[in-house]
C-alpha cells in the first residue's frame, strides 16, 4: 500500500514505459492507451479548440502526453488542455488552465466524472469539459463557488465559440 504522497520529483522519475502516468492528490495513477474512437474525438475537437483560442491570443492548446502540474502532489495528462502563455513552462502547464477537456471511456469515466472533476474544482481549474465518444455528448462545466456546474453552447464565456458536434462523431 502507498503512504508516500508522491510529487512532481517523484512523477519526473518514473521510466518511460509506454504507460499513461498522473499524479492525483499523492496517488499514482494508470491509464491504458486510448482506443480509435477517443483519438478520433480528441483529434477533431483539438482542431475546434485551436480554432477558437489561438487566433484570439487566449491561449494555446496542447493534447496529451503534457504534463499539468496543479499542486506538489497533483500532476495529471488531460486529453486536451487550453492553456494562457504565462502558465505553459517547460515542464508543460504550471497552475490553472483556462480549459480541461476529458474524453472518457468505460475504464476511466468514474475517475473522470468524481475524483478529477472534484480535484480540478478544488485547485481552481475554471473550466471543465467531458467527451464521451460512445454516447456522442459533449458536457460542458464552468466552476461556481467550490464545484462545477453546466453550462450550454454557445459557451456565455468564450463569444462565438462553436463546436461542431457533428465533426466530432463522423
Amino acid at each position: 500500500m502507498q503512504t508516500k504522497k508522491l510529487t512532481y520529483s517523484d512523477y519526473a522519475r518514473i521510466p518511460d514505459d509506454g504507460k499513461r502516468y498522473e499524479v492525483l492528490e499523492g496517488g499514482l495513477l494508470v491509464t491504458p492507451a486510448p482506443n480509435i474512437p477517443h483519438q478520433r474525438a480528441s483529434k477533431r475537437l483539438l482542431r475546434q479548440l485551436e480554432d477558437y483560442f489561438e487566433p484570439r491570443g487566449l491561449g494555446e492548446v496542447f493534447s496529451a502526453p503534457i504534463d499539468v502540474i496543479l499542486s506538489a502532489h497533483d500532476v495529471l495528462q488531460p486529453d486536451l488542455v487550453v492553456a494562457p502563455r504565462e502558465r505553459i513552462s517547460k515542464r508543460g502547464i504550471e497552475g490553472s488552465p483556462l480549459l480541461i477537456v476529458e474524453i472518457v471511456s468505460p475504464s476511466t469515466e468514474r475517475r473522470d466524472r468524481i475524483s478529477k472533476a472534484r480535484r480540478y474544482a478544488a485547485l481552481g481549474v475554471p473550466h471543465y469539459w467531458l467527451v464521451d465518444p460512445d454516447r456522442h455528448t459533449l458536457e460542458c462545466w464552468r466552476k461556481e463557488s467550490e464545484t462545477y456546474s453546466p453550462v450550454s453552447l454557445p459557451h456565455p464565456d468564450w463569444p462565438g465559440l462553436v463546436i461542431d458536434l457533428d465533426a466530432l462523431w463522423k
